[in-house]
């Protein structure tokens, strides 16, 4: 056994070596090139979050050695534990104790590295740091001194390009050195906290990381830590811990957590004063420039304006029409499905058959022309935008941008991070809701999610349809939709109890987006779309054929008329897209483009059931989501809230724009 402080390492944990870094830093290519790829991928026990692992080949004298394992941890821009990422990150730091820790840090934005960094030290674990893109750093006119930053932490320090594998070979080698203990950097925390660690260390069990460390944890009011305290000490002992940790906290106006982290910024500030040097380039300048700008109060929804205008235009004209023409029309509709039709028709002498497989609700008729010829080319040109909005680093500029208004929600800009995930997924977003840090905000978010935000797949759908109707009509839906949403998120702030949290979010530098970045997303994605979704239409069309053949269908038209038909001003044919809508929101938007395709709706119509179908009922994967991360009281009340307010609203707006006589070009 091998003693490094307060960690110890077992021989069991020997060969291991823990990835550990900021979001988009590059983790994932080094990954790559240490295990060459050979991958497993599962879930971190009690969590849905992914945890790469693979094993690194040894060769020359590292053979002595044996294999070692590598673990990409999610990334993390803290180890106090605000999310699911951040608290498997920690518990694989604190309880596989691996015996490497290889620290990626971004080289254009160091002090958001150095917060890990002292994090790491304080933790008493030995790491090599590697500043990644150091290309893009340079052409910023950063220039870090490696070997002054290496004096100043007491760790090796390496410059990388992941991309280019450029000092990647150093990297490794450094790695397997036993590099032995970290400087400890002094860190000065406000008084009352420091007496609280002083208090606090003699109490704490001895773990695998500091005793320190472990204090400031507890002292940010860490609830994952919770358990653990109950088991690792006696019940006196936990009850005076208890005491110390509110006494702290009560002598603060904000929260520990914020004057914890300021308190490492300003080190990680001063560290970076003595080792970076950045002279002004013009990239430099525009870079700055425009990072001002997206953030800046008027500016900043200019910046709103134009990213949507983008999207529409190429999602809603440019994949909805002449990708889905091209699909639907040509490929699909001259080649496949007639093909396939007259195959089934000729190899299969019975009817049923023929509709189950190509009838008006067939498999390959219905569920494959909507799944691949009309959402995919939708959803492609989506992931291909949300892709280079990401790797520019204009999502974070969003969520600091929008502070201010979700402030009026009873929410802060963190609240933006899961929203903007919704519209990748809102069954994923619906659970990154927990880095909220109250009841309250989580609750809130995850009415908002199920309410208005429409995931990728149906915002693709919705693009698509908006992309034939006038900007008139298109602005009418965005208004009642972001209105609503903000109406309601207003209304709960004023009817749920409780305080909103503090808002600390460490905004990385705009880049240019790198095409392989986009092309490797947008494939995952796709991948993703191919495998979760594309089955559920499928099971959602051979539901609806089986509705059909017992005619539940038509009794579900005939007493839902008065509503659609009546009340929403719709044709009848639309019942039959909400019902899919129930199985999947962007199934349901699906079958409303195709009406609007088909010419069975005019302008108000269209803009009707865009408001209904995207304030729809949750899908059944976020359904069952929010049941398990709020239980099934608080879910079947949304689902009983959204669905009829979303059929209210849109009737209103159909009998408004029909009283006015509303006249879209």
């Amino acid at each position: 056994m091998h003693d490094h402080g307060s960690v110890k390492v077992t021989a069991a944990d020997r060969n291991t070596i823990a990835l550990v870094g900021n979001p988009n830093v590059g983790k994932s290519v080094v990954f790559g090139y240490l295990t060459g790829h050979y991958v497993n991928v599962s879930n971190y026990p009690g969590t849905t979050v992914e945890v790469a692992r693979g094993r690194m080949a040894v060769h020359g004298k590292e053979a002595d050695q044996g294999h070692w394992e590598v673990i990409d941890t999610p990334g993390v821009n803290n180890f106090i534990p605000t999310g699911e990422d951040e608290v498997v990150t920690r518990n694989i730091l604190m309880d596989q104790t691996p015996t490497r820790i290889l620290q990626v840090a971004d080289a254009k934005n160091l002090r958001r590295g150095l917060l890990l960094s002292l994090q790491l030290a304080e933790m008493g674990l030995p790491y090599t740091l590697c500043l990644n893109m150091t290309d893009e750093a340079r052409e910023r006119g950063i220039t870090i001194d490696s070997k002054a930053l290496a004096k100043e932490l007491g760790v090796p320090v390496v410059e990388t390009i992941a991309t280019q594998k450029v000092g990647l070979e150093e990297a490794r080698r450094l790695v397997l050195d036993d590099s032995g203990q970290p400087r400890q950097v002094s860190i000065n925390y406000p008084e009352p906290i420091q007496k609280a660690v002083e208090e606090l260390i003699p109490l704490l069990p001895e773990t695998t990381i500091s005793c320190k460390s472990l204090a400031l944890m507890l002292l940010t009011g860490d609830i994952t830590l919770t358990a653990w305290l109950d088991t690792a000490v006696d019940p006196a002992t936990g009850e005076a811990i208890r005491a110390i940790i509110n006494r702290t906290r009560r002598a603060f106006a904000r929260s520990v957590n914020v004057e914890i982290t300021q308190a490492r910024m300003r080190v990680a500030v001063q560290i970076m004063d003595r080792v970076l040097q950045q002279r002004t380039t013009s990239f430099t300048s525009l870079a700055q420039w425009l990072s001002r700008a997206t953030v800046h109060p008027v500016g900043g929804f200019t910046f709103v304006a134009a990213v949507l205008a983008v999207m529409y235009y190429f999602v809603g004209v440019f994949g909805a029409g002449t990708l889905v023409d091209w699909m639907e029309s040509g490929l699909f509709g001259t080649y496949i499905v007639p093909g396939v039709t007259r195959a089934v028709e000729f190899i299969l002498p019975w009817q049923f058959a023929r509709d189950l497989l190509v009838g008006e609700f067939g498999l390959f008729s219905m569920a494959l022309s909507y799944s691949i010829a009309i959402v995919l080319p939708i959803v492609g040109t989506f992931f291909i935008a949300f892709g280079f909005l990401e790797d520019s680093g204009y999502l974070p500029r969003l969520s600091v941008m929008m502070n201010r208004v979700f402030k009026v929600m009873g929410l802060n800009g963190k609240a933006v991070l899961p929203m903007v995930l919704g519209l990748g997924c809102d069954t994923m977003a619906t659970m990154t809701a927990r880095i909220l840090d109250s009841r309250k905000e989580r609750l809130i978010v995850t009415l908002l999610l199920a309410l208005g935000v429409p995931c990728s797949a149906q915002l693709g759908v919705i693009l698509a349809m908006l992309g034939g109707i006038s900007l008139g009509a298109a602005g009418i839906w965005l208004v009642v939709i972001v209105g609503t949403i903000f109406l309601v998120g207003y209304l709960s702030a004023k009817v749920m109890p409780g305080q909103t949290s503090d808002f600390l979010l460490e905004m990385p530098p705009l880049r240019k987006p790198l095409l392989s970045n986009i092309i490797i997303k947008t494939l995952a994605r796709l991948e993703w779309y191919l495998r979760e979704a594309v089955p559920l239409f499928f099971l959602g069309t051979f539901v609806l054929f089986v509705m059909d053949r017992l005619a539940v269908l038509v009794w579900i038209e005939n007493a839902t008329g008065p509503i659609i038909q009546t009340f929403l001003g719709l044709p009848r044919e639309a019942t039959v897209a909400f019902i899919m809508g129930f199985l999947r929101r962007d199934y349901g938007a699906a079958g409303l483009f195709l009406l609007a395709r088909e010419g069975q709706l005019d302008t108000i119509q269209t803009l009707v059931s865009l408001v209904v179908i995207t304030l729809f009922m949750p899908c059944i994967a976020n359904f069952l989501m929010i049941i398990k991360e709020q239980g099934w009281r608080i879910a079947l009340g949304m689902a009983v809230f959204i669905l009829p307010f979303a059929f209210l609203l849109g009737g209103i707006l159909n009998w408004t724009l029909r009283l006015l006589n509303v006249a879209f070009p």
